[in-house]
């Protein structure tokens, strides 16, 4: 088995971002299972997290909130919309 770490990179914003998303599936939910419902997959989780959790300053800012909906921003902006998409609505034909 080869056990050489992969390297993934992420901006600041991307990784606050996945951060807050993680915490929220993994600790607020109580509820992994429902959203990962293979076992294996955990292992890569929790590494993803810890590494988040020890190399973000930001978690612990007490502006903790505005931080991540400024982040959230930029990251939309960058990929070409300012805001969240609103589910498609479907369209009568009369």
């Amino acid at each position: 088995m080869d056990e050489e770490p992969v390297v993934i990179k992420l901006t600041r914003d991307q990784a606050f971002v996945l951060s807050d998303w993680l915490y929220e599936a993994m600790f607020k939910s109580d509820d992994l299972s429902a959203i990962v419902n293979d076992r294996s997959v955990w292992s890569a989780i929790y590494a993803i997290s810890g590494t988040l959790d020890t190399t973000l300053s930001e978690i612990f800012a007490p502006d903790y909130g505005e931080r991540l909906a400024a982040a959230k921003q930029r990251l939309r902006e960058a990929m070409g919309g300012e805001e969240e998409e609103a589910p498609a609505q479907a369209v009568s034909e009369d």
